[in-house]
């Protein structure tokens, strides 16, 4: 079916725009963001997502102020027109591409809202590709880039505004897009299984430079798929150099050592080393101040996953203290920290996202959720 973007030179097959070139189901194309402080326990994040061959397009913002975490959510008939990136009251608005972008949540029966703009600091970066399979199903072939940047605006929940000072609240933001497993859960041979999970994400904000690390790793401890980047930062955006940005320095290898609180699935501490083909080795310590829970987002979440058919229009919200989170409750597992970062003599703020389901021997995770000795 056409749409107005059918007028345009950017046709990648021999479909029209609104038609994906795989008819998969799980096909997605999907933003999102977070925003951290170290005050008032602060952090948020936003994602919209559309999911053409569902006819699905939703979004979520959550924030955390002060141990409790409030979230919104909407879900609505997917646009056929790819320049519409709303979902009930919320609107995501590229406003400059790959500099600057624009939130806004009017005010709805959740008590959530918000006015937010992203400013990159950096240019973006394309992370490698990532491909994974179940019992030689293709479950996730995705491109992802990430970008560093800060925020500035307003954010209210329930009646208590709060302004966002740029120079106090940075953040980072992805997008990816193709095939993951999104929506109803398939039926099947590959429906069925005990899955093992161990991700480790960590974006970190220095004053000239920014760091990124991301790997998963299986059930013994063995990268399956890793990446570092070293990023120069910028105070003014017009000096960010177009994608691709010759300066970013990929590493040549990545490795975590992470100390879990005892008896739980919780980080205590985590140092990252990255080292360089020149064979230069950087070591970032990571020191969790607050978190977040991705379920505020839709993840793993049994009402609000992404993808999810809800009708024409949807919005609902909800509330938690995090200090009453149960650490058991496998919907609580994807967690982001906000951290205090040292790397040599520098200071830095950053993101620690941690999701661990099923066995990791080095951390003495076993069974689905259990901790050896626990």
């Amino acid at each position: 079916m056409l749409s107005n973007f059918d007028d345009y030179p950017i046709h990648q097959t021999p479909e029209p725009v609104a038609q994906p070139a795989t008819t998969d189901f799980n096909f997605y194309d999907r933003y999102w963001f977070n925003g951290i402080s170290e005050e008032n326990g602060l952090i948020f994040a936003l994602a919209l997502g559309l999911y053409p061959n569902r006819r699905v397009m939703d979004a979520s913002f959550t924030v955390v102020i002060e141990g409790v975490q409030s979230s919104f959510h909407a879900s609505r008939l997917a646009p056929l027109a790819r320049n519409s990136t709303v979902v009930g009251p919320l609107n995501l608005e590229v406003l400059a591409p790959m500099k600057m972008l624009r939130a806004v949540l009017e005010p709805n029966e959740t008590g959530i809202s918000c006015d937010l703009i992203f400013t990159a600091r950096t240019a973006p970066i394309e992370e490698p590709r990532s491909i994974m399979r179940r019992q030689e199903r293709i479950v996730m072939d995705t491109t992802r880039f990430t970008q560093f940047g800060r925020w500035q605006g307003w954010i209210e929940v329930k009646g208590r505004r709060l302004e966002i000072d740029p120079q106090r609240v940075l953040g980072t933001r992805d997008r990816s897009w193709g095939v993951r497993p999104v929506g109803e859960r398939d039926a099947g041979i590959g429906a069925h299984y005990i899955p093992q999970v161990f991700f480790l994400w960590a974006p970190v904000h220095f004053d000239s430079f920014c760091t990124h690390y991301c790997a998963f790793e299986d059930e013994e401890g063995n990268q399956t798929q890793a990446s570092g980047y070293l990023v120069p930062a910028f105070q003014i955006m017009d000096d960010i150099p177009d994608a691709p940005d010759n300066s970013l320095r990929e590493t040549a290898s990545v490795a975590q050592k992470t100390q879990w609180i005892p008896g739980k699935r919780l980080i205590k501490s985590s140092e990252i080393t990255m080292v360089e083909e020149n064979g230069a080795s950087h070591v970032i310590a990571l020191e969790p101040l607050h978190r977040m829970h991705q379920l505020g987002l839709g993840y793993m979440h049994p009402e609000w996953g992404h993808g999810m058919w809800k009708g024409e229009l949807s919005i609902s919200g909800e509330t938690w203290n995090i200090a009453d989170v149960d650490h058991t409750d496998y919907r609580m597992q994807h967690i982001q920290h906000v951290c205090c970062a040292r790397m040599g003599d520098q200071v830095g703020l950053g993101t620690l996202e941690q999701l661990s389901i099923g066995a990791h021997k080095p951390s003495r995770f076993i069974g689905f959720l259990e901790v050896e000795g626990q």
